[in-house]
């Protein structure tokens, strides 16, 4: 492959975890992203020539390959196709750094679909998310699936933490989000690190239960159980201490209207599922709730991002 031909991909923001799902659950929000161009070059190897972007924490992206979520996706696929091709990266941050809102999956995720289209599309999602969960472990220090598998698929995703393994799940007609992000960065890390090893019999009982509902009211498109379902009785009540005005919001997203609020990913964003009529007033209330506290804040809402990740410029 001669060098100049470049493909850019659009890795769109995701929520993890959705309240029940804790590792093993996610769906792609659409509302912002990152773009990423993948250029081929003439020196062998994958090099990072540039990170832009005018969001949070865009500054501290490392330009050393081997440091860098996108970069180390790309190495990956390269390698599995056992390609010399070189191939530099360069990356649009559309989403902030520790926001909760996958930025580290977008960026890896992109980058393996431009990488995969530059080369011919030789490889299928499933294998391309396996490249992405690579680059997503450099950020977060672990390979962990459900911000990476509803960037690329869209939708709804169950994942198994364990191999990786995505199985899609149905979108409801008519189910919507609403997110609003306090502008501030919580890293993942940090995140887990105030979480128990252990938990409690009743607690995991209580949660399976709840993720099965939810499961069930996806396909059974039963707003009313899925409401009932949207309950995290193990991990939102050890991390909401690290979100400032985090029960305020969730109480404004409720009684606004929407069937659910909790933490998006690792935090600090906070999600909310909604009928598509009243999601733009559940992300105003959720606004407002920060607002009043005066923490400032982005908020977003829309329906879910079914078609994932997108090539948007090929030759």
């Amino acid at each position: 492959m001669r060098g100049g031909k470049r493909v850019t991909a659009f890795g769109p923001a995701t929520v993890a975890n959705v309240a029940v799902g804790f590792d093993a659950l996610g769906f792609c929000a659409g509302c912002v992203g990152d773009f990423v161009t993948v250029e081929a070059i003439e020196e062998p190897g994958v090099s990072v020539d540039a990170v832009t972007g005018s969001v949070d924490g865009v500054d501290s992206i490392p330009l050393l390959a081997a440091s860098n979520t996108a970069a180390v996706g790309v190495m990956g696929l390269l390698r599995a196709a056992e390609s010399a091709v070189g191939m530099s990266v360069s990356i649009r941050k559309g989403i902030a750094l520790g926001s909760g809102m996958g930025g580290s999956a977008a960026s890896s995720v992109a980058a393996v679909v431009a990488a995969n289209e530059l080369l011919g599309r030789p490889f299928g999602r499933d294998e391309l998310l396996r490249f992405a969960v690579q680059g997503e472990a450099v950020a977060s220090g672990s390979a962990h699936a459900d911000n990476a598998a509803p960037c690329l698929f869209g939708g709804f995703v169950l994942v198994f933490p364990e191999t990786g393994e995505a199985v899609e799940l149905p979108v409801p007609e008519g189910l919507a989000y609403a997110i609003a992000r306090p502008r501030q960065r919580l890293d993942t890390r940090t995140a887990r690190g105030v979480l128990a090893k252990n938990v409690a019999l009743t607690q995991h009982v209580r949660q399976s239960a709840s993720f099965a509902a939810f499961v069930a009211a996806l396909y059974r498109a039963d707003f009313e159980l899925m409401s009932r379902a949207l309950s995290d009785v193990v991990i939102e009540p050890q991390r909401k201490q690290l979100i400032p005005g985090f029960d305020q919001v969730q109480r404004a997203a409720i009684g606004s209207g929407a069937l659910g609020a909790s933490i998006s990913g690792a935090g600090p964003a906070i999600f909310a599922l909604a009928e598509a009529e009243r999601a733009p007033t559940v992300a105003s209330a959720m606004a407002e709730a920060f607002a009043r506290q005066g923490i400032e804040f982005e908020s977003y809402s829309g329906l879910i991002d079914r078609s994932g990740a997108r090539v948007v410029e090929s030759p």
